[in-house]
């Protein structure tokens, strides 16, 4: 089959330092899966593998009930996929895509193509370990020959497997390829969109959303379902994905800080006066008490926020949350006593050691930084420790705020050590802005260059005249640090809004 080089064009290039490498413990978790589902559905399955190949023998005696195509797979590697055989052996030399107007799909061979059954087969490729439950779909040798090699590393990184996104996406994929400019229509149209998928299962894949593409493939093929169309976003953030992570796992998490809680208050009250609330009801109530805050927070949707990138502001939620349920605690002990029974200090000791517990594990990671970073600047300011290049900044105000952030999120944090702001504002001098010290004015750099060790000096100051900027440029170039101009994005964003009213 001769594929034009032009009509390849429109698949995505992809830059290689963009490759996901899945873990090797989801590489084995995955294979394991792979034997134990392949295995026992071949075995459960074999009743109905026993059905089509005897009315695959009845339609075409003497003909195979089975089809070898060669595909390849992981690490390029080709290997024969096996399908129950659709169409005539006569044809099968050309074209290497099937559309749904093809004369060669025998009446059964239809039938089994629309129920997908014809792949069934394709168990045996996976407890082999060619294959996989869900992989990207092995491709003919031929057309993954024109891929440009960055798509064709990622996609063959891993094994295909029997259903992908992709599959689920194009479930009806014969249907949308008809008459004799077929092929056209897949090279053109079809296969870019398809690489593009395969590339984004690569780069994400893990064992919940390959179940989700499980489960969503079983949904794709009611006939209900498979007439309406697929949103993209349950491809890659299926219903299983969003229920453990949105949910169960939050849920697992509350339960465990508000069980530690619990655990904590008793201790505290106990060592104040006697509790007997013995092992077996003080777990009912941590449970109980956990699977509560759970619920609220579920119920205020805390538990769709990214807490890695939250702001400080959502500790005001958290705490209103927590508040509400240990009024309901409150409320379900007054008037209940036979089921909790708690004194009144106890209930405010457990919500407020939850309310900080759930603080806590949920901004963990940069009370961690930050006790780590105030750590580094208390030993850096003492002149017992050197953390990277030191960094001082022109301006304090919102460019400088803007270079200081933007110089910690990039992939050159981990090297630089921002030291201090300086301005010219007399307001700002001795202050701390954004957790950073104006340590003078601009006159003061030199010294500060000199005396603090600076290596790098980044000019961000913005709404200045040219004589004052030439001025202050002037003095950092006297220095021995290298100077950096941050160009004026405020401004040009603000422009930009502008222009667009």
């Amino acid at each position: 089959m001769d594929i034009n080089q032009n009509k390849m064009k429109s698949i995505p290039r992809i830059r290689t330092q963009e490759i996901h490498h899945p873990t090797r413990l989801y590489f084995l978790l995955k294979r394991l899966v792979d034997i134990l589902a392949s295995f026992f559905g071949m075995l459960f399955l074999s009743p109905l593998f026993i059905l089509v190949i005897v009315l695959l023998k009845r339609e075409r005696p003497g003909a195979s009930v089975f089809y070898r195509g060669l595909r390849l797979g992981r690490g390029g590697l080709p290997f024969s996929m096996l399908k129950f055989r659709s169409m005539q052996e006569n044809g099968e030399t050309s074209p290497r895509v099937t559309a749904c107007d093809d004369e060669r799909i025998t009446p059964l061979g239809g039938w089994l193509r629309d129920s997908k059954l014809n792949e069934l087969p394709q168990l045996w490729n996976v407890f082999i370990g060619q294959m996989s439950l869900v992989g990207p779909r092995p491709e003919d040798p031929e057309i993954t020959s024109h891929w440009p090699d960055p798509v064709r590393d990622v996609i063959l990184s891993i094994r295909p497997g029997i259903t992908s996104p992709a599959s689920v996406l194009y479930r009806n994929e014969e249907k949308l390829l008809k008459g004799e400019g077929f092929m056209d229509d897949y090279l053109t149209k079809v296969l870019p969109d398809k690489l593009r998928l395969d590339y984004l299962y690569v780069r994400s894949c893990n064992i919940l959303s390959d179940l989700d593409v499980l489960l969503l493939t079983f949904l794709a093929i009611l006939p209900r379902l498979t007439k309406n169309p697929m949103p993209e976003k349950m491809l890659f953030w299926g219903p299983l994905s969003t229920l453990f992570q949105r949910y169960f796992s939050w849920f697992l998490v509350d339960n465990l800080v508000a069980f530690v809680a619990v655990a904590l208050s008793v201790v505290i009250r106990r060592i104040s006066g006697p509790l007997d609330l013995g092992i077996g009801k003080a777990f009912l109530v941590a449970v109980s008490i956990g699977f509560g805050f759970s619920l609220v927070n579920t119920l205020l949707k805390l538990n769709r926020i990214a807490w890695s990138q939250a702001p400080p502001t959502y500790v005001i939620d958290l705490a209103f949350s927590t508040g509400l349920t240990t009024v309901l605690v409150f409320t379900v002990n007054w008037f209940f006593p036979a089921i909790i029974e708690l004194p009144p200090g106890l209930v405010i000791n457990i919500g407020t050691l939850a309310f900080l517990g759930f603080v806590a594990i949920r901004y963990r990671e940069r009370l961690v930084t930050g006790l780590a970073s105030r750590w580094v600047s208390y030993r850096d300011s003492s002149g017992t420790m050197a953390y990277g290049e030191r960094v001082l900044i022109v301006g304090a105000g919102e460019c400088g705020q803007l270079a200081a952030w933007l110089l910690l999120k990039s992939k050159f944090a981990t090297p630089y050590n921002i030291v201090g702001l300086v301005d010219d504002d007399p307001r700002k001098q001795g202050q701390t802005i954004d957790k950073y010290p104006v340590l003078g004015q601009t006159l003061d750099i030199p010294l500060l260059v000199k005396n603090r060790d600076i290596g790098l000096i980044l000019f961000a100051i913005n709404k200045l005249s040219e004589l004052e900027r030439e001025k202050i440029l002037a003095i950092c170039r006297t220095t021995s640090a290298r100077l950096v101009i941050i160009p004026d994005v405020l401004d040009y964003f603000q422009m930009q809004l502008a222009n667009q009213e």
